[in-house]
């Protein structure tokens, strides 16, 4: 290393120090820019400044604990890629370097400008425009995060212009034209999803919502696909509440219905739960599996879902012969509700069948005095308590 470039290094590397010390940490990196206290005028051999560059980036990707523009090793190894870069403007591996750097700590802008100027020396470069396209899909994200579905899409739209191959920016670039009312241009963005991702269950189902949107209209499909977000970000409660809010906006929004109903059950809401489910079946489309979850929800409304729950669980057993399993699961329906007549009936017929005949006799002695109309029950509790 030539004196010039040691002299060049030191004061970068107190300007970052300097810069460090005087600014506020930021948590989001697409915000916070490379600070230098002093810039440093580009002194010595370009190919020396690009050698030291590289020497902290090495540095910086083996030392650093995080990899974020505010860190001082990533911080210095940004400036000393500026400066390569202002030494020898048309050098492609310092344009390369610098862009590569933004990306790697998720400074989404920057890495955009950093990786057009690369691309206009570079253009048939293709692993490099793959990359290019992962900034513009995080820019488009973090627009579609923060609400601003206007400014979303032109970055998806240039995602999938550098890298046609990339699925999550056909997927994105759906979601943002569903909300905003454009439904066939939807359509085709998930069909170029699933094109390029057969398999993705989240861009097939998108796509019956979107092929379906027409009927439902923007402020209801804005806010299911909103609630599907919420959800994904592990925001229940936020999710069940915009899964309501599209019903109430479109009330044959059947997928909505479904996903409350869900949702709601998940949460022990059994009350919502039931609602949905009432609706949900009401519709044409309606599955053996909506009417299945409105009996569940029926049932957890009057005893509650765990208990409902429970039942369900033991009486799946109970049909693939696992008694002891069936048992275990019914007794814990009755402890969580104690009233629940229909789970001691069932605990009293596997005990019963097990010639346990005194629990048995136990059992469908509640299972009676839960519902004294119970004949059936009536009828095994006097077989039970004369032991046969």
């Amino acid at each position: 290393m030539t004196p010039a470039v040691r002299l060049l290094l030191a004061a970068l590397l107190l300007g970052t120090v300097q810069a460090q010390s005087t600014t506020t940490t930021t948590t989001t990196t697409t915000t916070t820019a490379p600070v230098q206290a002093t810039p440093v005028t580009p002194t010595g051999d370009p190919a020396a400044l690009l050698a030291t560059a590289r020497d902290l980036v090495q540095q910086a990707r083996t030392k650093s604990s995080s990899n974020h523009i505010d860190d001082i090793a990533w911080k210095a190894a940004a400036d000393a890629a500026e400066i390569a870069v202002r030494a020898d403007p048309g050098n492609p591996a310092a344009l390369q370097l610098r862009a590569q750097i933004y990306s790697d700590v998720g400074f989404w802008k920057q890495a955009e400008t950093a990786w057009d100027a690369y691309l206009k020396v570079q253009p048939s470069d293709v692993q490099a425009m793959k990359t290019a396209a992962v900034a513009q899909y995080n820019l488009g994200y973090a627009a579609y995060a923060r609400g601003d579905i206007r400014n979303a899409l032109p970055p998806f739209a240039r995602c999938q212009t550098l890298d046609p191959q990339n699925a999550d920016c056909a997927l994105w670039a759906g979601r943002v034209a569903l909300e905003s009312g454009q439904f066939a241009q939807a359509v085709a963005q998930y069909q170029q999803a699933l094109q390029l991702r057969p398999s993705d269950k989240v861009a097939s189902y998108f796509l019956g919502v979107a092929q379906n949107a027409g009927k439902y209209g923007p402020a209801a499909t804005t806010a299911f696909s909103r609630a599907y977000q919420n959800l994904d970000a592990g925001s229940k409660q936020a999710a069940l509440n915009g899964f309501k809010s599209a019903t109430s906006a479109a009330p044959n929004f059947i997928e909505a219905w479904r996903e409350q109903g869900r949702l709601a059950l998940e949460l022990n809401d059994a009350a919502s739960a039931k609602a949905a489910y009432d609706a949900a079946v009401n519709l044409p489309g309606a599955s053996a599996s909506d009417r299945y979850n409105q009996g569940l929800a029926a049932e957890g409304a009057q005893v509650g879902l765990a208990a409902a729950k429970a039942f369900r669980d033991a009486y799946a057993k109970y049909q693939a012969g696992d008694k002891a399993g069936a048992e275990a699961g019914f007794q814990a329906a009755v402890n969580a509700a104690p009233g629940y007549g229909k789970a001691w009936s069932w605990l009293g017929r596997v005990q019963y069948e097990n010639k346990n005949y005194a629990a048995a006799a136990v059992s469908y002695g509640m299972a009676v005095q839960a519902d004294p109309n119970d004949k059936t029950s009536a009828y095994y509790l006097r077989l039970s308590q004369a032991g046969k």
